[in-house]
Order: structure tokens, then C-alpha cells, then sequence
């Protein structure tokens, strides 16, 4: 493997620098002792992350204006809380369930992994949350970014192209001078569209232990870098 020579490196952070379901079903049980609701959190929070695609394509599509991740967030909340039959939240206790993608753990490779990355690159986050979101996750879990970055800068969402390329001109470096670091293939191939280059991070229990066999790790050669977590790809970049 040819190290390419790049100064930063962006990450996804849904899935690859955080646990979302993990942190889902944490928050969800919580809720659920105080409330006393019987629900499957785990089936609940991947019904929730299911509407998390349709609902920035109806963005895209113009059906709705462009709109922070929360309010997208919000409105499929409501929708699975109907599906699930959850019934008796506060308006405020609906809120507080909404902002757990504020409070989402990190895996426990991804914050001294990333320590390590910022030695020798610029380290920041290419997400589709909001800044304040991403803010607020990276002050509660301490993740050290040099700074955040977001598809709130370009009011488009990844995997447009337009994502990428906003955040290679705030960091004021050409897109080649830039890798995005992903689980998700669709992120990868966007980024690479884009010019920036690339790499996998393999995160097997994404969706839970049972449907670690579903998840892909591709061949060296697809991108240019394929990583078992962070901290095997600081390793690989020579961090």
C-alpha cells in the first residue's frame, strides 16, 4: 500500500467515529425503565436510522426546504414512536430521546485513534449532522477535532459532491490533498467522485452482533486505505 500524501483527513462520524445504535438503545431503555414502556430499543433505533436516508432525499428531491439533521431527526422519531405504539412522552421527553445523536458514544478505538491521526494531519468530521450536533457530541465524548466540519456548510448532503468540495475549500486544500475515512461504501465513492481519496473502516457491529456477517470489508485494492478501526488506519498513515 502506497501511502497518498494528504494533510487532512475527514471523517464520517455516524456508525464510523460513533456507536449510533448502541447509544439508541442506552438511551431508549432509560427511558423506558422511568416510563415504564416495553419496547425492542434495538429494533426501535434501527427503525429510526431506516428513515435516516428517505428523509434528506426528500431535501434533495425539493419535497421539503433544507433543513438540520435534528428536525429531519425529529420527524422520524415521531413516525417510529407511532410504529413502535409508544404513547404518553412529553413534547420535552420526545426532545430529550431526539437529541441522544447529540450524546452518541464512540467506539473505543475511534478517540485515541484519532488522538494520534492529529499528530500528523488536519482531523475533522464530514457529517451530515449540524455543527452544533457534532459540537456537542465531540465536547461530551471529548473527540478531539481541529475543527468541525459539516454538510450544514454546503446545505447539501453526502454523498452529493458538493458536500465534499465545500469542506476541501474551508480547510483551503485541494480535494486531492484530501482522504475521507468512512464505514459506508455510498460515503467513499462520493468523496472519490469528488477527488478526495479514500478509506474503509470496517465496522462490523454497526447494526448489532447479529448482522455482523452482513457487513462488507472490501479489498485492499478498492480504496486507499482499508482499516479495521482508527486506530489501525493511524497506523497505516503512519501516525
Amino acid at each position: 500500500m502506497t501511502v497518498p500524501r494528504v494533510e487532512a483527513v475527514l471523517f464520517d462520524v455516524f456508525g464510523t467515529v460513533v456507536d449510533w445504535r448502541g447509544s439508541i438503545v442506552r438511551d431508549g431503555e432509560e427511558l423506558g425503565r422511568e416510563k415504564e414502556i416495553d419496547v425492542d430499543w434495538a429494533a426501535f433505533a434501527d427503525a429510526w436510522r431506516e428513515e435516516y436516508h428517505p428523509s434528506m432525499n426528500r431535501v434533495r428531491q425539493g419535497d421539503v426546504p433544507w433543513s438540520k439533521l435534528d428536525d429531519l431527526h425529529r420527524d422520524s422519531l415521531e413516525k417510529v414512536l407511532d410504529r413502535f405504539g409508544v404513547e404518553g412522552l412529553t413534547e420535552g421527553e420526545i426532545d430529550q430521546l431526539n437529541r441522544t445523536w447529540h450524546r452518541l458514544d464512540p467506539w473505543p478505538d475511534s478517540v485515541p485513534g484519532l488522538g494520534r491521526l492529529r499528530e500528523r494531519y488536519l482531523i475533522a468530521p464530514l457529517s451530515n449532522g449540524h455543527i452544533r450536533l457534532l459540537a456537542n457530541m465531540a465536547k461530551r465524548a471529548e473527540i478531539p477535532w481541529d475543527l468541525v466540519l459539516s454538510a450544514e456548510l454546503s446545505r447539501h448532503y453526502k454523498p452529493d459532491r458538493e458536500t465534499y468540495l465545500t469542506c476541501a475549500y474551508y480547510l483551503d486544500l485541494p480535494p486531492e490533498r484530501v482522504m475521507m475515512a468512512a464505514a459506508h461504501e455510498y460515503d467513499l465513492e462520493g468523496a472519490r467522485n469528488a477527488g478526495l481519496h479514500t478509506a474503509f473502516i470496517h465496522r462490523p457491529l454497526e447494526w448489532g452482533r447479529e448482522r455482523a456477517d452482513e457487513i462488507r470489508k472490501p479489498d485492499e485494492s478498492e480504496y486507499d486505505v482499508v482499516a479495521d478501526d482508527v486506530l489501525d488506519l493511524a497506523e497505516k498513515l503512519g501516525a
